[in-house]
């Protein structure tokens, strides 16, 4: 399947001279205990992981708050995401979203996320939401996803709920309800907050006959040695996953007033991103920006959504200035 996706670092010389703003990842790097952690999980490279994933459930089930029986360790959300779509069907996407939802599902209805208010499922439709949206960035409330789920409930259908971002705001996650409804399957991923993506470090949250139910359509030995290790290692770091959300939230504000000083329409973000709209094509803009070594993502390929939209990571305070000068 094709891949929409930022992060392209690899078409220059290097992708240490790109300051990559495509790819929504945590600027500072791996926090010290995760380079810990996966430096411990090298020296299992030479035996094959646990086909329980015993370290990394147990690890995955207390940071997240969840019996291990709602709770399956995947290689990324991407896993989880396509076992989701492999497993279930009748599947319903809320546009403007992430491009893989409706490339692995195949064939799909669209429901604007504009007109989620009127949304009226399909008899055991399965609708996938984005929350925090990509690529919008805003987030529906815990209770506006609650009653999404309830009338798909009545519908006989499903709610797939990607959280890949939700660190950023937890107050909006709907995960500690999966034991409870069977009808609610919440895809996660560590690899943004964690910053790194090469890792490929997910999960998937949902009932425990859902989960058993998805787990048949997953190969073995998914989580290699490092993601294992990263999994496990999880406990105790909550304050850690706090002190990023607070310093994202720090850095956000400036770079919308930034963005919006050289005329660009900022939409509301929950996410360390922002959508933004400069009102013309530019494409020829992301290009120059790629040969001064910035890396923007483009988003005219969204339903909704035009060429003079563009997507921007939240990195540092002297990153963000650098891009905007540019950007002049």
């Amino acid at each position: 399947m094709s891949v929409y996706h930022g992060g392209d670092v690899w078409r220059g010389p290097s992708p240490d001279v790109i300051l990559d703003f495509s790819a929504n990842l945590n600027p500072e790097g791996p926090p010290e205990w995760v380079r810990a952690a996966m430096l411990r999980g090298l020296e299992n490279a030479r035996y094959y992981p646990d086909l329980r994933q015993a370290a990394a459930l147990a690890g995955l089930s207390a940071h997240l708050g969840l019996p291990e029986a709602c709770v399956l360790p995947t290689a990324g959300g991407i896993e989880a995401a396509a076992c989701v779509a492999k497993r279930l069907d009748n599947h319903a996407v809320i546009q403007p979203t992430f491009q893989e939802y409706g490339a692995l599902c195949g064939g799909h209805r669209d429901v604007l996320r504009s007109e989620l208010a009127d949304y009226r499922p399909l008899t055991g439709e399965t609708l996938w939401l984005c929350n925090p949206n990509n690529p919008t960035g805003d987030a529906l409330p815990r209770p506006a996803v609650l009653a999404l789920l309830e009338r798909l409930e009545v519908a006989g259908g499903r709610l797939v709920v990607d959280e890949a971002f939700i660190d950023y705001c937890p107050e909006h996650s709907v995960r500690g309800a999966v034991a409870d409804h069977p009808a609610l399957v919440v895809l996660g991923s560590l690899t943004k907050v964690l910053a790194i993506p090469g890792v490929r470090l997910g999960y998937l949250a949902a009932h425990p006959s859902v989960v058993g139910e998805l787990r048949e359509g997953l190969l073995p030995w998914r989580l290699n040695c490092v993601a294992d290790a990263v999994a496990a290692a999880l406990p105790g770091h909550g304050t850690d996953f706090e002190a990023i959300r607070r310093l994202n939230d720090a850095r956000r504000e400036p770079f919308a007033a930034a963005l919006a000083g050289i005329g660009a329409r900022i939409c509301p973000s929950d996410a360390n991103f922002l959508l933004c709209d400069f009102g013309r094509d530019m494409r020829p803009d992301i290009e120059r920006l790629r040969e001064m070594g910035l890396l923007v993502r483009p988003c005219g390929m969204f339903p909704g959504l035009t060429h003079g939209h563009v997507r921007l990571c939240v990195r540092t305070e002297g990153e963000n200035v650098r891009l905007v000068e540019a950007m002049k």
